[in-house]
């Protein structure tokens, strides 16, 4: 099965995300909170740095609880200012 490729939208969303949650983790080790969350700390590096811009939900859900985020505030705070998606955004962005 072929993975259709993603758009610079969900890309940028994926960078987004990566920000977000590096900065939730703050201070805190990348291998302690990947620990916590019950990931690999490579993972979690591939996720930081929009690598991994689609992770799965659970992946999500585990790492927002590990950080205590709320996932609504994180899945707003992801598109926030990314405007429509089926708009083209520079892949310079």
């Amino acid at each position: 099965m072929v993975r259709t490729p993603l758009t610079p939208w969900e890309r940028h969303r994926g960078e987004r995300l990566g920000e977000l949650l590096r900065t939730a983790r703050g201070e805190r080790s990348m291998v302690d909170v990947a620990a916590r969350a019950g990931l690999s700390a490579e993972t979690l590096r591939k996720i930081e740095t929009g690598r991994a811009p689609t992770p799965a939900f659970f992946t999500i859900s585990a790492l927002a609880n590990t950080l205590g985020l709320s996932m609504d505030v994180l899945a707003e705070a992801c598109v926030e200012g990314l405007g429509d998606p089926e708009a083209e955004i520079p892949l310079s962005a």
